[in-house]
């Protein structure tokens, strides 16, 4: 039987899982107001401090009627940290149909990796769009190959992996205490992320993350679902620490040190602690800091994410071992290709490759990526899209579960199915 071929490709501007924030306005002291904030925008392309969120769903039409899609989403802090801008639904329409449109239609599927990684390099796309078609690039290989995404990712990229579920990271958003609860009562994995995005979140010397976290450990020993439930705990400080502390490394690593102490039993990550202000500046800072670590002899775990926004970044952190654990942040990265050879680099280096990404995604972008993160082993997978807790646990967890039972049950079909 002949491949699908592509015969048509629609672009439809669709929501977003959440809200597009403004950083660099909330790191300046840009306060709530209920649920938006006060102030104007500081980073360009924002037309204010938060805004809603944006995303584009790029169909692809097949010649035996069949359609498959993916979702172009960008990152709850666009413009921040080395990243693209802002993404506008609108404005990507027009890119897809004027410059990715032409170089898919009349195209066989015959696999996904190359014609992924055509796309991903057109620099002239935005992050966001790279990622949307891949998405559905992979969605069309697997309906071709009559496989899951998962299955078409660990043979395209011979992973080897049992497409077990990997372990979920739920993020509470501003809502920590009810977020959290949630998260213990379901026996989540790795929790809570905490949005610690500004210094009055943080607190003068890091008080506000102290004593949540003083609570944390304690709420776990009262809710949890069993004796043996004992969750990684991660954090993400937006690189609070470093501005509470001046920069200053080692007091920076002696607050962490103290924080781990802490949070024992538990382990600790700490995402962010730190923001350099460029990517070589990030990777010095973060091999200084680690190092301050182990000499002090902490076992908290520094987790990479700003100013490692591409595939070249992730080499760089990981062969410096600037960081334990590194986040893969699909938007970020474009292609699902990037994702795929960023977790398993990262993986063979022997660091934690954590398959994230943003609030601000999709149910789809969600769905497609916890097959990536299946396929190649990543150490966590995020929780997404949404601040709600339930609903990303849900949606990524349940994806997860239905790929695991397909993939284990297909070898009982051989020679069942055509």
């Amino acid at each position: 039987m002949a491949p699908p071929r592509i015969v048509d490709v629609l672009a439809v501007p669709v929501r977003g899982g959440f809200f597009a924030d403004d950083q660099a306005a909330i790191r300046a002291g840009a306060e709530h107001d209920g649920f938006g904030y006060t102030g104007a925008p500081l980073t360009p392309g924002f037309t204010a401090v938060r805004q809603p969120g944006e995303a584009l769903s790029v169909l692809l039409v097949l010649d035996d009627g069949s359609v498959e899609f993916g979702d172009c989403a960008a990152v709850q802090y666009s413009g921040a940290g080395g990243r693209d801008p802002v993404f506008s639904a609108d404005r990507a329409a027009g890119e897809v149909t004027a410059l990715v449109a032409p170089g898919l239609v009349g195209r066989e599927v015959t696999g996904f990796r190359a014609l992924a990684e055509e796309l991903e390099d057109d620099v002239r796309l935005h992050t966001a769009i790279r990622y949307g078609v891949s998405q559905a690039l992979l969605a069309a290989a697997a309906r071709a190959a009559r496989v899951t995404m998962a299955e078409v990712v660990r043979d395209e990229y011979a992973t080897g992996a049992p497409l077990l579920p990997v372990p979920l990271y739920a993020q509470t958003g501003d809502d920590r205490y009810a977020g959290a609860d949630k998260m213990i009562l379901k026996g989540v994995d790795v929790l809570p992320h905490g949005l610690f995005n500004s210094p009055a979140a943080f607190g003068p010397e890091g008080w506000g993350l102290t004593q949540y976290l003083r609570w944390l450990v304690a709420r776990i020993d009262r809710l949890r679902p069993d004796g043996g439930y004992r969750p990684r705990l991660h954090v993400d400080t937006y690189g609070t620490p470093g501005l509470a502390f001046g920069g200053d490394v080692r007091a920076v690593a002696a607050y962490l040190a103290g924080l781990g102490e802490l949070c024992a039993p538990y382990e600790l990550a700490v995402e962010h602690p730190i923001d350099a202000g460029s990517t070589a500046a990030q990777l010095d800072t973060y091999v200084a800091l680690r190092a301050e670590l182990a000499r002090l002899g902490s076992s908290v775990r520094i987790v990479v994410d700003e100013w490692c926004n591409t595939l070249d970044d992730v080499r760089a952190f990981t062969a410096a071992r600037a960081a334990d654990v590194v986040h893969v942040k699909t938007p970020d990265l474009g292609s699902l290709t990037a994702t795929a050879e960023a977790l398993l680099l990262v993986r063979a280096a022997g660091l934690e490759a954590y398959c994230g990404g943003t609030c601000n995604e999709t149910d789809r972008s969600a769905q497609v990526t916890a097959h990536v993160a299946m396929a190649c082993e990543a150490s966590q997978v995020l929780a997404k899209p949404g601040m709600g807790v339930d609903e990303g646990l849900m949606v990524v967890g349940n994806e997860m579960a239905r790929t695991a039972a397909l993939a284990a049950a297909r070898r009982a079909w051989k020679g069942v199915l055509r």
